[in-house]
């Protein structure tokens, strides 16, 4: 695989809603394309988020210069520790991705998403803004979840 190097990026981002708030959007896998980057669909097994669990994800060719619009491919669970700890890889793009949650308060979260993957150049910046962009549609869900 000339051409590519192991990436990892990372970012952190205090959310307004308690870890338990959180983790529940998290855990749920229906909710996932509201929050992370490039994913328009979901199809979990029905184990839902947990270890082993693989579910079917449609994808925009938005981030995913490499595919064509709504290509498909599986999310494996490799660990979850609720209400702190979600962990997949996506093999479609061959990301690992972890997220990480800390209570702050009993209505602050620290949300930390990290992503790791051997990526080539062309293709790094676009990858580079996902634990951002993630975290922001988090904190939008969190938010008008606090307001209603």
């Amino acid at each position: 695989m000339q051409g590519r190097r192991a990436v990892k990026v990372t970012a952190s981002r205090e959310l307004l809603a308690s870890r338990r708030d959180v983790w529940r959007f998290i855990e749920e896998p229906f909710h996932l394309p509201d929050w992370w980057p490039g994913l328009t669909g979901v199809q979990p097994d029905r184990r839902g988020m947990a270890p082993g669990a693989r579910w079917t994800v449609t994808s925009t060719s938005e981030l995913l210069l490499l595919r064509k619009p709504q290509s498909t491919g599986l999310l494996l669970v490799e660990r979850v520790v609720p209400p702190e700890l979600a962990a997949w890889h996506l093999t479609a793009d061959r990301l690992d991705v972890e997220v990480r949650l800390e209570a702050l308060t009993e209505d602050r979260t620290l949300a930390t998403v990290t992503i790791e993957g051997r990526w080539m150049p062309e293709i790094l910046s676009p990858r580079r803004r996902v634990p951002r962009e993630a975290l922001r549609r988090l904190h939008e869900l969190c938010q008008t979840a606090a307001s209603l």
